[in-house]
């Protein structure tokens, strides 16, 4: 028995897009599962999750990992929040997408994340000219040196972490803006895709923190002609990765085109910035769907076109969405 560091994180109240916070208990560990991770509190009124005379908030443990950050015995800490009395709290997403995924688990549906996201420094993107702009757009995704690339060391070291950590990550690449990254969590069930991604940008947050450098979700952090920052949802039943599948997928698409303004109102803030028909993206009043179709709404890939099974891509959502919101909304239209 030693004491141990478990930083619990969790999600605010702040609105249009909720943030991530945390602070750090210290106990008796090491700890060997969830239900040896006490309850806590925190002060809602400070989080935009409660008011003064009646501030405090609970903090359930939902899911934790090993802190790659502090190492040791040390842990992360998901936690859905509660009220005082232990009901499901306003701000908390997770409690109906729970639901939702015992309600249509014989769907066994998958889900992979691309997570897109911008290093600034200051004002600027990292790399970016003081006050200027750098070259057009065209070279930088998946680029390599030094004119190209800013922020490799960052990205290895969120890599390493979250890999250590046992979060289900399975890729990075730069993206089309300098100073624009994306990495990749899953194919996970909706929970544990969730409860990762969330985790992961937290891991983000903080190792940027020890650069001096911020990244933002925001879809789109630069206006003008470059790319904005999505969530780009890759989701999957059973059937529709058995043989005949690509039927359902194409069954779910129009299901989707039906309820796409639903979809957009939780697919995150300033979406419409971002979802304009230009760069890579299908208008936000629009819906199509096509194979290899990066400017559709909803992309089949080439590859499930080929096999005749396998995944859609729903190119809608932007960085900065709530997978808890995101997985209900597509488990709900696609398997309702």
């Amino acid at each position: 028995m030693g004491l141990i560091k478990a930083e619990y994180i969790w999600i605010d109240g702040h609105k249009p897009t909720a943030k991530l916070r945390s602070k750090t208990k210290v106990f008796d560990g090491p700890v060997n599962n969830l239900n040896e991770i006490p309850e806590w509190g925190f002060d809602g009124s400070s989080t935009m999750q409660a008011e003064g005379k009646n501030s405090d908030c609970m903090l359930k443990p939902i899911y934790f990992v090993p802190d790659p950050i502090r190492g040791g015995d040390n842990i992360l800490v998901m936690n859905e929040v509660r009220n005082a009395d232990g009901s499901v709290h306003v701000s908390n997403t997770r409690a109906q997408l729970v639901e939702i995924s015992e309600k249509y688990k014989e769907e066994e549906a998958w889900f992979g994340i691309e997570q897109e996201y911008t290093f600034f420094q200051g004002r600027s993107p990292l790399g970016w000219p003081e006050g200027g702009y750098p070259a057009p757009q065209g070279p930088f995704y998946c680029g390599v040196g030094a004119d190209e690339v800013f922020g490799r060391d960052i990205v290895e070291d969120h890599m390493d972490a979250c890999v250590q950590a046992g979060i289900g990550f399975s890729g990075i690449n730069a993206e089309v803006m300098p100073g624009q990254w994306e990495f990749q969590v899953g194919p996970l069930g909706p929970l544990d895709v969730s409860d990762q991604l969330w985790l992961s940008r937290w891991i983000l947050y903080r190792i940027a923190e020890e650069y001096g450098v911020n990244a933002t979700l925001h879809p789109k952090p630069v206006s003008g002609d470059w790319n904005g920052a999505g969530a780009h949802t890759n989701f999957s039943t059973k059937s529709m990765r058995s043989n005949g599948g690509l039927k359902i997928i194409e069954k779910a698409c129009e299901e989707l085109g039906k309820k796409h303004e639903d979809h957009i109102a939780v697919y995150g803030a300033h979406n419409e910035e971002r979802l304009t028909g230009l760069h890579e993206t299908c208008s936000i009043h629009d819906f199509r769907f096509g194979v290899s179709d990066r400017g559709a709404s909803i992309r089949i890939p080439m590859a499930t076109a080929n096999d005749g099974y396998g995944y859609l891509e729903d190119r809608r959502p932007s960085a900065n969405m709530d997978p808890y919101k995101v997985c209900a909304a597509m488990i709900v239209t696609c398997c309702s």
